[in-house]
């Protein structure tokens, strides 16, 4: 039976061409493509594919977060194949027996033997959840996992920004800027919960429902009106976020205040 499969990868050209090889392996049937991390998760919920080509360096959620997400939010795993254009990350961290990987451009005989490794393993009946929750551990004691990027877009510039320097983000009329600590920008992400979703919990934290701050960057808690808070950011302007008064239970016992 042909294995239900997906790309997910955030440059156009590599899908396609990646589904042009696939188009030459009978076993293989391309059910979806995603661009992002975010829409890997959708469809994969959606479809339960059995395999599932995966990105590893994409703006917002990475291969490795998509991963992390699967598990957290116990949705079946697939089996998964990493593409990278970086060989590095192949050589450290794909190399363990775990799961397989492809670098970029893709060469259909590496294709060939990722796509029959993928088979020994469904054959043999090896569930991916234990390999990909020992990769998980591998990158966690490792810090090998790449950070998140951010696309912001600021003064006609489109540019990548590392999630760990934003010190934190805010929405008005339905737009989302992105603050660091010497420039701001656009978001293209639609609403808080979105980037939220993309980002890692235990940096990112959302003080008011129109805010998400990097808790790295908080310079000075201040006290305001009716034992409420004031986060001053580590920002050139020195921002101040409010903290919502169903968060300030929240913030005491993150400060032990």
């Amino acid at each position: 039976m042909a294995i239900n499969t997906l790309i997910v990868d955030d440059e156009r050209p590599a899908r396609d061409e990646l589904a042009f090889l696939l188009k030459g392996f009978p076993e293989i049937n391309v059910i979806a493509q995603g661009k992002n991390g975010l829409e890997a998760i959708a469809l994969i919920k959606e479809h339960e594919p059995e395999l599932v080509f995966l990105d590893v360096q994409m703006p917002g959620l990475d291969g490795f977060g998509v991963i992390k997400k699967l598990a957290e939010r116990k949705v079946r795993l697939p089996q998964i194949i990493f593409a990278t254009a970086y060989d590095q990350y192949a050589v450290q961290a794909f190399e363990v027996n775990v799961v397989d990987y492809l670098l970029k451009p893709f060469d259909k005989a590496r294709l060939a033997r990722a796509i029959q490794r993928v088979k020994k393993l469904m054959d043999a009946g090896t569930s991916p959840v234990e390999r990909l929750e020992n990769l998980l551990g591998q990158l966690e004691t490792s810090r090998l996992a790449p950070p998140v990027k951010l696309l912001v877009k600021s003064q006609s510039r489109m540019l990548l920004v590392d999630s760990g320097n934003m010190v934190y983000a805010s929405i008005e009329d339905g737009t989302i800027s992105i603050h660091t600590h010497d420039m701001e920008g656009t978001s293209n992400y639609r609403t808080i919960e979105e980037l939220s979703d993309s980002l890692d919990a235990e940096s990112f934290w959302r003080p008011h429902r129109s805010f998400l701050v990097n808790i790295h960057h908080i310079r000075e808690v201040v006290p305001w009106f009716k034992s409420s808070y004031l986060l001053k950011m580590n920002d050139k302007r020195n921002s101040e976020v409010p903290v919502s008064r169903a968060q300030t239970k929240r913030l005491r016992e993150f400060l032990k205040l």
